[in-house]
């Protein structure tokens, strides 16, 4: 009888682990992913992806945390490349993340929805906004930003009504981002009546766009709206100036970035007009406010670029989702936000809510013109 009992007792002991192993405990740390360009072109907006969701996971920790939990944020480096985001897509699947902030840009942000999708997690871009990404039917991909049909009339619009523009040219760099911003840019500018007379594409990785400068200065064109990322806009900038070339450039929210203008030079990127999501110095809400002081006190430096209040309201929506509906299971959160979650005080503004594909209801854009202090400033006419 004794042996008998004994090893029950010892068969009881070695399984208890199974049972009380098959949930999360109420000690374990909630698992946010972000996923960003840590390295190479767009290093600088991963790097503020990171400084402002870090910041608020330490204020939200700092005051409690989720349901009693600490959350982690586990950081992964993407490069900004595709086969990069994908393989970071699987690390933090198999870290058993609740939800994932990222990527930065489109062409990053594709692969790793698919395997985000196919794992049932919770995926918010902050700056992805080439349309077709929400075309999937992925129930639990969200986006904070705004689309680039969008931008792409607002574009053409200012154009056409503050510029006067009548014959302009469109130039992407095949990226999935820009040579959509540029299809709509460009579908909108006829629309409205503009030429589109010249309309080309560069090699992002080349490094001397002289052939294609000298082509546009030629043209006759009244603007040139540059739809790729601040790198590659530096150098069509810098290398116009140094080409002795009088182009009245445009760009997209890609270059909205500082970085632009260190490569640029100062007197090749002024007078460069920005079509862009609003700076958060100028979203004038008292969420934005706090968030611009916090980071100001943290870091030292303002947070100058708009993605990274867009990373931080990416976070603000999961933890919204999660105090709100009182669960980290991606599925409920999901359809929280599909369904309910509505008119929040955002950081980058009010959210409205976002429709069944999981875009952001509503859209603000603003014309930012480059000053002579290498400041971006709103343009004072807007259409």
């Amino acid at each position: 009888m004794y042996k008998k009992l004994a090893l029950l007792l010892l068969v009881l002991i070695l399984t208890m682990p199974l049972f009380t192993g098959c949930g999360p405990k109420e000690s374990e740390a909630i698992k946010i992913g972000l996923q960003g360009p840590m390295t190479g072109d767009y290093a600088y907006e991963g790097q503020g992806f990171e400084k402002a969701v870090r910041m608020l996971v330490n204020q939200t920790n700092e005051a409690g945390g989720l349901l009693g939990r600490q959350i982690e944020l586990i950081i992964e480096d993407d490069a900004g490349d595709p086969a990069q985001s994908a393989l970071v897509a699987q690390r933090l699947v198999d870290t058993k993340v609740a939800a994932v902030i990222g990527a930065y840009n489109s062409t990053a942000t594709e692969p790793a929805s698919e395997i985000y999708n196919e794992a049932g997690i919770l995926h918010i871009t902050p700056s992805s906004t080439a349309t077709h990404l929400t075309d999937k039917g992925f129930k639990r991909f969200f986006r904070v930003c705004f689309l680039d049909d969008r931008q792409g009339l607002f574009a053409a619009t200012f154009m056409n009504q503050v510029l006067g523009a009548r014959n302009v040219g469109i130039l992407h760099d095949n990226s999935t981002y820009a040579q959509g911003l540029a299809e709509h840019t460009k579908r909108y500018a006829e629309e409205q009546g503009l030429t589109v007379s010249y309309y080309d594409a560069i090699n992002p990785d080349d490094q001397d766009f002289s052939p294609i400068l000298t082509n546009i200065g030629a043209a006759g064109l009244d603007v040139v709206y540059f739809s790729g990322y601040h790198a590659q806009g530096g150098l069509l900038l810098k290398q116009s100036g140094d080409l002795g070339l009088n182009i009245n450039w445009m760009m997209g929210n890609a270059s909205n970035n500082p970085e632009l203008i260190q490569i640029a030079g100062l007197q090749n990127a002024v007078g460069t007009y920005i079509t862009t999501e609003p700076l958060p110095k100028d979203v004038d809400y008292p969420e934005a406010r706090q968030f611009v002081a916090d980071f100001e006190a943290t870091y030292g430096q303002s947070p100058d670029s708009v993605w990274w209040m867009m990373a931080a309201e990416a976070f603000n929506v999961i933890r919204y989702a999660v105090e709100q509906t009182e669960s980290t299971d991606s599925e409920v959160l999901a359809n929280f936000l599909h369904n309910e979650a509505k008119d929040i005080n955002g950081i980058t503004g009010p959210i409205l809510g976002w429709d069944e594909k999981g875009d952001r209801i509503g859209t603000i854009h603003l014309a930012y013109i480059i000053d002579a202090g290498g400041n971006f400033v709103v343009n004072p006419q807007q259409p």
